[in-house]
């Protein structure tokens, strides 16, 4: 089986990890801080705190703005299902904003749409999580002008894009969002095993979410109500978790972070190299926008359903019996059952449904040989038939 993505641990990975754990810190030591500070200073953002996922990432992003009960959180369809659940973790009610037909992206201009009817009705969102689905970052400088107008916060949901880059900036510079969160998960461009990250360059909102991953509790006199007690002293001054990076994992991450930029340029190589050879086959390609320099987590093909005879899950499970491991990422989340539930109906968000109907994502990872590429390819011309 060729999987869809699959992580590199090299010797140098290895030896970094077995030194930590010969070291007098496993948790609560000094490659968390460095691992901060290399992804930040990496694409240029102020500060920088590592969580145990991007989940979490996303639950002290929203706490840290502010998301509570009465208020609305905006994002994709198409993204995993934790982007819109850490809206519902803080109480807020979730909604959806449907995506651009060329980059599978939250569309701005349905946005637009959708915020002059929320501000006749009274239920502007609060916060919005702008999702980079396979890696392209969404159109930020439109989504941005949104937010001063409207007056709503933005996440970058940078889970799949580390190392991509909008108007040649590195995604993660907070040039146009409050904060950027990223995935460590071990099928993204690096890996930690587990592990997030979200990015800011506000001073207080880094301050809280640093407080947030790790119970509510600060050693630093300044945010305390009063003077120490001791040395020993600490105070619980927000209602936190226990989302801390181990030392374990920054030091994986700290090692994986030299070749991020390699990652990506062989990402880049092997989705050129898939453009060429799909050039004659019934499928559409992914669409790079040219402002943007994805990160190229996934490689995603859409199935011209009209020019062929299989169905969308004929041509899918053609592939996994020839042992392609594909995917589909993902399923729109308002047709999840929870949300349903909750009202969303299938029809409401119809071009994230045809997405869903035609997507199929590939295998792309650093490691797929120029033959496992080519079986990719035959499997596949093999299943439109």
């Amino acid at each position: 089986m060729i999987p869809y993505g699959r992580q590199e641990i090299t010797d140098q990975d290895v030896a970094a990890v077995l030194e930590v754990l010969k070291s007098d810190f496993l948790t609560q030591g000094p490659k968390v801080p460095d691992f901060e500070r290399r992804v930040a200073d990496h694409v240029g953002a102020k500060h920088a705190c590592a969580v145990n996922s991007a989940t979490s990432a996303l639950h002290v992003a929203c706490i840290a703005l502010g998301l509570g009960t009465g208020d609305w959180l905006w994002t994709s369809p198409l993204t995993f299902v934790a982007s819109a659940n850490c809206g519902l973790y803080c109480g807020a009610q979730v909604d959806f904003v449907d995506v651009d037909p060329k980059t599978y992206n939250l569309c701005p201009e349905a946005l637009a749409k959708k915020l002059a009817k929320a501000k006749a009705e009274g239920r502007l969102p609060k916060v919005l999580v702008a999702v980079h689905l396979t890696g392209q970052p969404c159109d930020m400088a439109a989504i941005y002008e949104l937010s001063r107008q409207y007056g709503f916060r933005v996440i970058e949901d940078a889970s799949h894009a580390i190392g991509g880059k909008y108007q040649g900036e590195f995604i993660g510079s907070g040039r146009f969002s409050d904060i950027t969160v990223f995935s460590f998960h071990p099928v993204k461009i690096v890996t930690t095993a587990e592990g997030g990250m979200a990015l800011t360059n506000d001073d207080q909102l880094a301050s809280r979410m640093m407080r947030l991953r790790s119970h509510g509790i600060t050693r630093d006199p300044a945010e305390m109500t009063q003077e120490p007690d001791g040395p020993w002293y600490y105070q619980q001054v927000d209602l936190g978790f226990n989302y801390r990076m181990t030392e374990l994992q920054a030091a994986l991450g700290i090692s994986q972070m030299e070749r991020l930029d390699q990652y990506v340029a062989q990402r880049h190589e092997l989705a050129g190299r898939y453009d060429e050879l799909f050039q004659e086959l019934p499928v559409i390609t992914p669409w790079q926008h040219p402002d943007s320099y994805s990160g190229f987590h996934l490689y995603v093909i859409r199935l011209r359903l009209d020019l062929i005879s299989r169905s969308h899950r004929e041509v899918f499970e053609a592939l996994r019996n020839r042992g392609i491991g594909v995917n589909l990422h993902y399923i729109p989340v308002h047709i999840q059952p929870f949300y349903q539930a909750m009202g969303f109906e299938s029809d409401d968000f119809p071009e994230s449904m045809r997405y869903y109907g035609e997507a199929i994502s590939l295998p792309l990872f650093p490691l797929l040989t120029d033959q496992q590429q080519l079986e990719v390819v035959a499997a596949l011309k093999e299943a439109l038939t």
